[in-house]
């Protein structure tokens, strides 16, 4: 999904993760250009997991499409819920300790909101997935937070690296707790105009 020809309307990611950029990769897309928004990622009062990441993913669209408001923008965030329970990115080893000692043998929550602007116009989805985990050792722990793969990732874990040893089981999609849906991305884009460079 390359973009079709210079008339085309850019591609502009909203994010500056490298796992986003290798996802949408797989499909053939590549952004003309990487634009991180910086916003303010607190939670609000009773704001829920759904809900937050889709206000985080809409905010960072709309700082970026209003820097470029001729292009095509992507955004996305991600978020993990234990319950009621928001697990943000740790602040430090002592936090990604304790979110891998509440995620440990229990099911959790992964959501992560997809925005596209184009023309105005806005379109979201919302994608849950359940992660099961298995039974950590404080040796796994351990090791695993020492390796620092825990920073900057929302619940202290990254699925595309060693944590995926964790994993027992997954219902949704895997993309998406990597941090993009990608069938739901596809589709916004190309709901967006956005084709394949044969199309």
């Amino acid at each position: 999904m390359s973009r079709p020809d210079l008339s085309a309307p850019r591609l502009i990611l909203a994010s500056s993760s490298p796992r986003r950029i290798e996802l949408l990769a797989q499909i053939g897309v590549v952004p003309d250009h990487v634009d991180p928004a910086d916003i303010d990622e607190t939670p609000l009062k009773g704001e829920t997991p759904t809900r937050l990441a889709e206000r985080l993913a809409r905010g960072k669209a709309e700082v970026v499409a209003a820097r470029s408001p001729d292009a095509i923008v992507l955004a996305a965030d991600t978020v993990v819920a234990l319950g009621r329970r928001l697990l943000e990115k740790p602040a430090d080893e002592a936090e990604a300790k304790r979110f891998l000692e509440l995620l440990s043998g229990r099911n959790h929550r992964v959501f992560t909101g997809v925005v596209v602007i184009a023309g105005g116009q806005t379109t979201c989805r919302v994608v849950d997935t359940r992660v099961s985990f298995k039974t950590l050792s404080p040796e796994e722990i351990a090791t695993y937070v020492a390796s620092g793969e825990w920073r900057g990732k929302a619940g202290g874990y990254g699925i595309q690296g060693a944590a995926a040893a964790f994993v027992r089981r997954i219902v949704g999609s895997h993309p998406a707790v990597m941090g993009l849906p990608l069938y739901e991305a596809a589709n916004l884009l190309r709901g967006a105009g956005w084709r394949p460079q044969s199309a």
